[in-house]
């Protein structure tokens, strides 16, 4: 990254979004820009490590792996999220993820993000749901990410992928983030809604609201403004339900949703449940991928002289940014019964967080799990989709988009340059950038 670069250019793009002051949600934790303290000098039995600053930081490398070291099973008792376990181990994270009979992702048992779901706006989705009703809505959608339909999206993925990098502006410096990876998932997100194209960025907002309650750089109204932009979501998207329904079955999300034996009946919060899930599974997920590999290749340039050389290791190289970046870094379980795990027992109704982004770096299954290493052989492996019956259901998807995304700008630039440190999300479930400014550089 050529921080000299930057400095030596004026330009609006190089401007790093302000952060909103804020007081911290929780006695203990830091105020915005105060300097997250050495993971060294932290004592690891009070490690909360939800601490919103420690994420906006990037300082969470060092603190998870002294968790897997020294407190693998290790539980927090006091938080903004109540008390949880985190599993950071490799191994004894896709144990949890397997053992859907003791560890429930309900929503009835609180759903897949730590904290307690408002009382009054429970949003189910099947995500969020035990067999088998997790197995019958999922499969009501599958058809939308189906192989023949990847077939036929993947012309529309090149065609558009190839419009906006033509219409990038070359040798200046323009926000990564925003132009491309949010422009182009948000423009995949209307396709699988068959959404009105025009008015798409209405799907990155309200993604972008669904994981925020608490952020004040998207929700300044805290709560109340949170349950308005979902409010307005739902009435979208029930009208577009509504309207599916009374029309021929198609291969769009909302017409099998429409059309579905076990979810042509939900309720509207069940609807909104499962847009969500799958606006925020279709969109955080694939934008951070994509703006993370550009990072990852200006940290490890000898990886990029790599790919120029072969082009055939993009594939391999998407499974590996989707590891090294982990775009969500954990999901919740809830046990229903209590359950021993390294010497200590997880009890009934306990919160258990998977720290797919701590698995994903577990030096007893990777070999140097830091290195961004683009022919890994065994890069497949990583947990960032889930694992199990939970597996992301759009991840095939999700590396066909990377997979395009990358073949096309090798046919074009030399080089994405990074111009500085990108601004990364103040949250510790969807891991990702904010902004990010870089120079492409023709071929």
């Amino acid at each position: 990254m050529a921080a000299d670069t930057a400095q030596s250019i004026e330009h609006p793009a190089l401007k790093r979004p302000k952060v909103s002051d804020r007081e911290p949600l929780h006695p203990g934790y830091l105020r915005v820009g105060e300097e997250v303290p050495p993971a060294s000098s932290v004592d690891i039995k009070t490690v909360d490590i939800v601490d919103p600053e420690i994420w906006r930081q990037g300082k969470y490398w060092e603190l998870l792996e002294r968790l897997r070291n020294e407190d693998p099973i290790h539980f927090t008792p006091d938080s903004f999220v109540g008390p949880y376990w985190s599993i950071t181990r490799y191994e004894d994270i896709m144990a949890i993820d397997t053992d859907h009979k003791r560890f429930s992702s309900s929503w009835e048992h609180g759903g897949i993000t730590l904290g307690e779901p408002l009382e009054d706006f429970e949003m189910p989705m099947f995500i969020a749901m035990d067999e088998p009703r997790h197995s019958e809505q999922r499969k009501t959608v599958q058809p939308a990410v189906a192989p023949n339909m990847l077939k036929e999206y993947e012309s529309l993925i090149r065609s558009r992928t190839q419009g906006l990098l033509d219409s990038l502006p070359v040798g200046e410096p323009f926000d990564w983030v925003d132009t491309v990876s949010v422009e182009l998932t948000t423009m995949m997100l209307a396709t699988l809604f068959d959404y009105p194209f025009e008015r798409r960025r209405d799907l990155t907002r309200w993604s972008d609201v669904a994981t925020n309650m608490n952020n004040p750089d998207i929700c300044p109204g805290g709560e109340e403004q949170w349950k308005q932009e979902m409010m307005t979501c739902l009435t979208t998207f029930m009208g577009l339900f509504q309207e599916r329904g009374a029309m021929d079955e198609k291969n769009d999300l909302i017409s099998l949703l429409a059309h579905g034996e076990k979810t042509r009946n939900m309720t509207p919060m069940e609807l909104l449940g499962n847009v969500i899930l799958l606006i925020v599974g279709g969109n955080d997920t694939t934008r951070n991928s994509m703006t993370g590999s550009v990072y990852a290749l200006n940290k490890f340039p000898s990886e990029y002289e790599k790919l120029k050389a072969d082009h055939s290791l993009i594939p391999n190289m998407v499974s590996e940014t989707i590891r090294w970046q982990t775009p969500l870094a954990f999901m919740r379980r809830t046990a229903l019964e209590d359950v021993e795990m390294g010497g200590k027992t997880i009890h009934k109704g306990d919160q258990v967080a998977m720290w797919y982004v701590s698995g994903n770096r577990d030096e007893r299954f990777w070999d140097r799990p830091n290195d961004y290493i683009i022919d890994r052989p065994n890069a497949r492996r990583h947990i960032s989709f889930g694992f199990g019956i939970h597996r992301c259901v759009g991840n095939r998807l999700a590396e066909l988009q990377l997979q395009i995304l990358w073949q096309e700008i090798m046919e074009r630039f030399s080089h994405i340059e990074v111009l500085d440190e990108p601004s990364l999300t103040s949250g510790a479930f969807v891991k990702g950038y904010t902004w990010m400014p870089v120079i492409c550089h023709p071929k």
